[in-house]
C-alpha cells in the first residue's frame, strides 16, 4: 500500500464514449491507438439520456485523461472510443 500512495494507482476507473452505435460489454478489451492492450471494460451498455452508447473500465493511468482516443475490441473489431468523464450526464436536481 506504501508504493502505491508513493506512485499512483497503476491504472483508474474511467468513462468512456464508444464512437458509433455499437456497445462495449463487461470483459472488452481497451487498446491504445496503436493496438496496445491498457484495460478491460467492467460495464457498458446503452445510455437512453444520452442516446448513445456508454461504458466504464479500468485503463492505465497514462491514458485515463479525459478525451484520450482508445480502441474497444468488439467481435474481434477495433472501434474507435475516448475517454469521458463521469457522470455521463450533468446532475439536474437540487438536494436541499
Amino acid at each position: 500500500m506504501k508504493r502505491q500512495i508513493a506512485e499512483g494507482p497503476a491504472r483508474k476507473r474511467v468513462g468512456i464514449l464508444p464512437e458509433g452505435r455499437a456497445p462495449a460489454r463487461e470483459h472488452t478489451e481497451i487498446t491504445d491507438v496503436a493496438g496496445k492492450a491498457i484495460g478491460e471494460i467492467t460495464s457498458g451498455g446503452f445510455g437512453p439520456t444520452l442516446g448513445a452508447p456508454i461504458a466504464m473500465g479500468y485503463v492505465a493511468t497514462a491514458q485515463a485523461a479525459a478525451g484520450t482516443p482508445l480502441q474497444l475490441v468488439v467481435r474481434g473489431t477495433p472501434r474507435p472510443a475516448k475517454v469521458a468523464p463521469m457522470p455521463f450526464v450533468p446532475q439536474r436536481y437540487y438536494r436541499g
